[in-house]
């Protein structure tokens, strides 16, 4: 009988496809953000009771810009690593920007989002769009 693999050995063989779904959930939830505060969906614009940011208003709909689009490349893996480097910058921006005055840490300061958000799209800089992504598709085709 061979041996059973060990709880390690299966989640490291997971962790390709576990790093995708982070990805997608990710870039899901940010583009989220983003339709929110430029059409009104979701629950509209933080703040505007349904609303939504008006077109160019600094720095509102420019991140709401980021978010959306920046947020369907990721969930879609495509341009991954670009994406997530831009959403990860405007979010440390927001967090300086808008929260870091109001108080220390990010649960005073109602930062944790931004935070959040910050730090996981720069893993994804890091680590890439794993296994389940449109990139990969693309460069499958060029190699054939």
């Amino acid at each position: 009988m061979p041996p059973t693999p060990s709880l390690s050995a299966r989640l490291d063989a997971a962790r390709p496809y576990v790093l995708s779904l982070f990805r997608i959930v990710v870039g899901l939830l940010f583009a989220c953000h983003g339709a929110a505060s430029l059409f009104g969906v979701l629950g509209g614009a933080a703040g505007t009771h349904g609303g939504t940011i008006s077109a160019g208003t600094w720095p509102g709909w420019y991140a709401a810009v980021i978010q959306l689009v920046g947020g369907v490349l990721v969930l879609l893996g495509v341009g991954t690593r670009s994406a997530a480097f831009i959403a990860s910058g405007s979010m440390a921006y927001a967090y300086f920007d808008v929260h870091q005055s109001m108080a220390l840490w990010p649960i005073q300061n109602g930062g944790e989002p931004s935070a959040l958000y910050a730090w996981a799209f720069l893993l994804l800089v890091f680590t890439g769009p794993g296994p389940l992504a449109l990139d990969r598709l693309f460069a499958r085709g060029k190699r054939d």
